[in-house]
Parts: structure tokens; C-alpha cells; sequence
């Protein structure tokens, strides 16, 4: 892949919400890994296309754990260009002192969004 990705990550007393701010390459990917690790329930999860580079229809994204699973569990598969998903809370998706790492696909070219995730 590669794209540019911002990545945040911020604890507030115990909820940790991790922003993945994504431009995507010219061939429609991005991907970053958290610096941190982080163990917990995934209670909420948030993907916001932007207003004025908006990804290209049914784009794609992934969060994954160390181990390669998908921690949205495909949810955030063929996302719209212009409405915000949101997903939460997701019951059995849980991390274990994991790495997490974004991969944004099929976005097209230069097209920017925003990913959040809420852990406790």
C-alpha cells in the first residue's frame, strides 16, 4: 500500500480513541500501524469520508490486529463517498496487547477520509 496516514492516539480515563486521518496513493490504498498497543473491547468504530476529496464509491477498510484479523469483521467494506458510517458497539471484537493497523483500498486516487476507533 502506502497513502499518508495521521495517525492520534489519545487515552481518556479509560476509553482510548485512536484517529486514522488517510490520503490514499494514486492507487486508491493507505495504511499506518499505531505505535501504541492496545488491549480492550472495540465499543465503537467511525469511518467519515471527506468533504472536499471524497474516496471514490464502495471503498474499503480494514483495521487489523497482529495476528491479520480484521477487527471490524469486514463491516467497513464498500463504504459510501459521501455518508459517514459509524458501527458499535461490536460485541465479540476484541484486542489483546495488539498493534493496530489501517488499510484503506479501492479509494482512488488522492481521495482523503477519516477513521476513528473507541477501545475500553
Amino acid at each position: 500500500m502506502a497513502g499518508t496516514v495521521t495517525t492520534t492516539e489519545e487515552v481518556f480515563s479509560n476509553v482510548k480513541k485512536i484517529t486514522f486521518a488517510w490520503t490514499s496513493s494514486a492507487g486508491g490504498a493507505a495504511d499506518a500501524t499505531t505505535t501504541k498497543y492496545y488491549t480492550g473491547d472495540i465499543l465503537r468504530a467511525v469511518a467519515i469520508p471527506d468533504g472536499t476529496d471524497a474516496p471514490t464509491a464502495l471503498y474499503d477498510v480494514v483495521v487489523n490486529d497482529d495476528d491479520s484479523v480484521d477487527v471490524l469483521d469486514g463491516a467497513f467494506a464498500n463504504l459510501s463517498a459521501t455518508l459517514t458510517t459509524q458501527i458499535g458497539p461490536l460485541g465479540a471484537a476484541t484486542v489483546a496487547n495488539a498493534r493496530l493497523t489501517l488499510g484503506v483500498t479501492n479509494a482512488g486516487n488522492a481521495k482523503k477520509g477519516k477513521v476513528i476507533l473507541y477501545i475500553r
